[in-house]
């Protein structure tokens, strides 16, 4: 049995996710109201996951993760609102130590549950079996310790090498886990890098604005939402917009990223297969770093397998670090991983291939 805290002010909410919950018949679940009574039933209870809403009476659940991080950690699902303030305050969750987080269903919950429940019992059980990540790794760490290394080097004369985004291409495919796993990655891109990043980052269409604008502030790199067509240049890290699929183009003979309604061959979206398709139809295989993170499912496998075997070079996020091992696990299993690194070592290697 599965033990289960549903955490929710709404004694409706409640009483629909319990009742979809108890109809797989592998959960033991118990309920919370607010953030306090959260933190006592992960003590109490010691359940296996927790579905935990964000905004709360009495203790919110952005303070309640932080103390069930601290007290007792447990694998958690944000329940959130399909908003920029519901995304900001996913992205807190998730750097405090969530797994993942679930749309929180708009209009008439008894008609709408119904439309997230594949989805939510999918994370629920993902998040399970999920590896926590600690705070200490968090984004905010690392770029104190990238300041505080710039400045003691400061003094040094530093060799820019201009590239331009026909030399390499590095593509990141990734869902669960993700958000916190990228910003332990891509600050760590040194401003003077030569390549181009695509980032198909499984995420809704109103998140990833949100989710680029974040990593701009951390990154020496610039990041961009692709919402639009971009001809690719050099140094710039591109997310793919929730809602599309993510492309690469031949476009006035540059080679440009462009945002295309999903495709309903594909499960997951931004499909990271398709990404890794248009870079192998585009680009000189010999010349594309494809890296696989964290993430449940197979999104990515067959393309960045076949990257690997027409002369490209890919990294698998090992099971030490990746929250979900899935995705990674995928790929290795096709023999399409060249590597196979934990998230705290992938950075350094992408930048040695790239000459940095």
């Amino acid at each position: 049995m599965i033990k289960l805290l549903i955490v929710d002010d709404s004694a409706l909410m409640r009483r629909q996710l319990t009742t979809l919950f108890q109809a797989e018949g592998d959960f033991e679940i118990r309920q919370a109201r607010n953030g306090k009574e959260a933190v006592d039933e992960n003590r109490e209870f010691q359940p296996d996951v927790i579905t935990l809403d964000i905004n709360m009476p009495e203790m919110d659940g952005i303070t309640a993760l932080s103390l069930i991080m601290a007290d007792r950690p447990a694998p958690v699902v944000m329940v959130s609102s399909l908003t920029e303030k519901g995304a900001l305050a996913t992205f807190e969750a998730l750097n405090l130590g969530a797994v993942d987080y679930i749309a929180k269903p708009g209009g008439t919950i008894s008609l709408s549950i119904g439309e997230i429940k594949t989805e939510l019992v999918s994370k629920v059980r993902s998040a399970a079996k999920a590896r926590i990540k600690s705070k200490g790794s968090s984004a905010r760490g690392l770029v104190q310790r990238l300041k505080e290394e710039r400045e003691k080097s400061s003094t040094r004369p530093v060799a820019v090498r201009r590239g331009v985004a026909g030399e390499g291409l590095v593509i990141i495919g990734v869902s669960t886990g993700g958000p916190r796993t990228l910003e332990d990655i891509l600050p760590l891109l040194p401003a003077d890098f030569p390549w181009p990043v695509l980032v198909a980052q499984h995420m809704p269409a109103s998140f990833t604005r949100p989710f680029a604008e974040r990593l701009n502030n951390i990154c020496e790199l610039t990041v961009v939402e692709a919402d639009r067509p971009m001809p690719l240049e050099p140094g710039t890290i591109y997310i793919g917009k929730g809602g599309a699929d993510m492309l690469l183009v031949q476009r006035a003979g540059k080679l440009t990223v462009i945002a295309k309604p999903e495709n309903s061959e594909f499960l997951w979206h931004p499909s990271v297969e398709l990404m890794g398709r248009s870079a192998l139809e585009h680009c000189d295989p010999s010349r594309v770093v494809g890296v696989m993170l964290t993430g449940m499912g197979y999104d990515g496998a067959d393309a960045f397998t076949e990257i690997k075997k027409r002369g490209g070079r890919t990294i698998a996020e090992s099971e030490e670090s990746a929250v979900v091992f899935g995705m990674p696990a995928e790929l290795i299993e096709r023999g399409g991983a060249s590597l196979v690194l934990p998230s705290e070592k992938i950075a350094a290697q992408i930048n040695i291939w790239a000459g940095r």
